[in-house]
């Protein structure tokens, strides 16, 4: 293909100063192709850009963004609708122009209101990296710096320039502009590192004939959900949407299944405890601790989680390790017990429910749909607990959440009371972990058939070789054929290959968890590791000021503290001769980054061709930390020798 014959997509940023408007546009696959468009007193690009913007909608170029659809596109489709009375202006009164509105965006996103232009109203087509990946969620919330230091970009430097700040001569200029060129190959990068996310949404677009190139995944499961229930039902898609069933209490002793039964008196415990509760709404947190041979299993809104003490539990010869998980658990808990929002019919709503849990499973994995109807039926347990859903009715998310904590602990008291010598190692949601005796193993699964037919409910069994656990949210598993899973904060290998859906994931300091993997996985000695691995991003670490604090950077200079105030996200590495981050509020508190004798460097821009020996790593520290957490664990080792006495 002639590069005439690309298509012509854009990635872009603006950058509104009080003086000066900056707008830089980068061909999506092309470095080579770019356009750069200033509007200040001494330049005025208004007329060329605005035939560059008209442009795109003719020819269908579109434009590719982080937080454009709340920002940049804002600032796109006001010029163009008021181009004839903007054209007249001065390039001073443009930029002062363009200013005001980018503050006045600004205020409406942070108050909550709505846009000028919603995205059907904004004429040139928009794909929004920031919706899109789900950052403008709260869980997620992450801003284009704090991304551009996940997936270890070389310049994670911000704007140099306040905007409030005129623009006073030629270098601060220049200066503006490379920082706005630098977010645009870093939002080409991510755009990159998306590509499975957006074929996927490029499909869906085309089959259902929504635009779903900027939606996020709890989005794309509503929006798919809502366009088949329609079709199911025969009910406008406006009608659908208005419809909740809001709950001013619940008696959560009404969501219980009735074949629901314990036989010892701490699950029985439980139950009572359930049976008796009443909460007001999904946000209304409770929490019940059950301690049973020897592990303390938290319940509560979010499910069941609890794991053995800290240690590493080896199955060794004449012992088994299984893990066994429910098949979709909180979708199948719902299908086969035929629950459903009140406000839906419970036939219509479980048909198609099961019709998504179904056609799934006829559908290759390689297929983008199997992947959207996973979503669906994962998402929709969430949709019932949020009150701008149509599927909003809290006491169908109890029905599933507390039923799954008590299905899941019938099971767990039956594997124990069938096979005593069973060592319960971990239960989290929808499965559980235990090591049995070889020899029980037919026993184990008698256990759990019986139970699957109680419930209705599938189980998949798999067997570890070996588990190291930290708690229950963190730990390693390594399976029988060498696989091995990492969770928590010994994940890494989804950080180092660079998946975007964990991008708004602090990787601070990766050197020690893939240090602690390569010692319990494959018997590397800590300081062996340390001296192979010479990548300086593994031996970084991130932090970012909110509420009102913010990072100073203090030095000794000449026998005085010398202060500098630090960007709102820093990027830093522990060296044997640097200085020290402090983290400062304005009401006088502070607190070290790394407390005691460690110092630390800032590096929030990384030139390549810098040897790793010149950054001076200060490795005490990473080793010490590593050693600190393999000591936390190794102090409580289960071995064939000890396994039988230790609860």
């Amino acid at each position: 293909m002639k590069k005439e014959d690309i298509p012509t997509h854009w990635v872009m940023d603006y950058e509104t100063l009080c003086n000066c408007f900056i707008a830089v546009f980068e061909h999506y696959k092309d470095d080579a192709i770019s356009e750069i468009f200033i509007i200040n007193e001494d330049q005025n690009d208004f007329v060329k850009f605005i035939n560059f913007l008209q442009k795109c909608i003719n020819t269908n170029q579109w434009h590719i963004s982080f937080n454009g659809l709340a920002f940049d596109a804002q600032i796109s489709q006001h010029l163009l609708k008021n181009r004839s009375k903007l054209a007249n202006l001065s390039g001073l009164e443009l930029a002062t122009y363009i200013h005001k509105l980018a503050q006045t965006i600004i205020d409406k996103s942070n108050r909550g209101e709505f846009q000028e232009f919603a995205p059907k109203q904004i004429k040139i087509r928009q794909i929004d990296l920031f919706k899109m990946n789900h950052w403008d969620n709260k869980a997620k919330m992450s801003s284009l710096k704090w991304i551009q230091y996940s997936m270890d970009w070389g310049n994670v430097e911000e704007m140099p320039h306040h905007h409030s700040k005129p623009v006073e001569n030629s270098q601060q200029l220049q200066d503006i502009i490379s920082y706005c060129i630098n977010d645009v190959k870093s939002t080409k990068k991510i755009l990159e590192h998306s590509k499975e996310q957006i074929d996927l949404r490029k499909t869906l677009t085309n089959e259902y004939g929504i635009d779903l190139y900027s939606a996020s995944e709890p989005r794309i499961s509503k929006e798919i959900f809502l366009y088949f229930l329609e079709q199911k039902l025969g009910w406008q898609k406006s009608e659908i949407k208005t419809l909740r069933t809001p709950r001013s209490r619940i008696n959560l002793g009404d969501c219980i299944l009735p074949y629901v039964k314990f036989q010892t008196p701490e699950f029985q415990r439980i139950y009572e405890f359930f049976e008796t509760k009443v909460v007001k709404s999904t946000k209304d947190g409770f929490k019940y601790t059950l301690d049973y041979k020897g592990v303390k299993t938290d319940y509560g809104l979010g499910g069941i989680h609890g794991a053995a003490p800290a240690g590493v539990y080896e199955a060794k010869p004449g012992w088994t390790i299984v893990t066994s998980d429910v098949t979709s658990y909180y979708p199948n808990l719902a299908i086969k017990n035929k629950f459903h929002p009140e406000h839906l019919p419970q036939k219509e709503f479980g048909d198609l429910y099961e019709w998504f849990f179904e056609e799934r499973k006829k559908i290759p994995k390689t297929d983008p749909k199997n992947y959207v109807y996973k979503l669906i039926l994962n998402s929709t347990y969430g949709l019932t607990g949020d009150e701008n859903s149509f599927l909003y009715d809290p006491r169908m998310t109890m029905q599933i959440t507390i039923n799954g904590q008590l299905l899941l602990s019938m099971l767990y008291e039956q594997l124990s009371l069938a096979i005593p010598e069973a060592i319960p190692l971990m239960q989290n949601t929808d499965g559980l972990e235990m090591m049995i005796p070889t020899s029980e193993y037919s026993k184990y699964m008698d256990v759990c058939a019986q139970w699957e037919v109680m419930t209705q409910l599938n189980l998949e069994h798999d067997e570890y070789s070996k588990m190291v656990i930290a708690d229950v949210n963190n730990y390693i598993a390594v399976h029988k054929n060498g696989k091995v899973k990492s969770k928590g904060k010994f994940e890494w290998e989804d950080l180092e290959k660079k998946k975007v859906g964990i991008f708004h994931k602090n990787k601070s300091f990766l050197i020690i968890p893939k240090a602690i993997y390569a010692f319990f996985v494959n018997g590397i000695d800590p300081k062996d590791f340390l001296a192979q691995n010479r990548s300086i991003y593994d031996y970084c670490g991130g932090v970012k000021a909110k509420g009102g604090w913010y990072y100073e950077h203090r030095s000794l200079e000449q026998g005085n503290i010398v202060t500098k105030k630090l960007q709102k996200i820093v990027r830093y590495y522990v060296t044997k001769s640097g200085t020290k981050i402090v983290k400062c509020h304005p009401d006088g508190r502070e607190m070290q980054v790394e407390a005691g004798q460690w110092m630390q460097k800032v590096v929030n821009k990384i030139d390549p061709s810098i040897p790793y020996d010149h950054y001076d790593i200060d490795t005490d520290y990473y080793l010490e930390n590593i050693e600190k957490q393999i000591e936390q664990i190794n102090k409580f080792k289960v071995s064939s020798s000890t396994q039988l006495t230790l609860f």
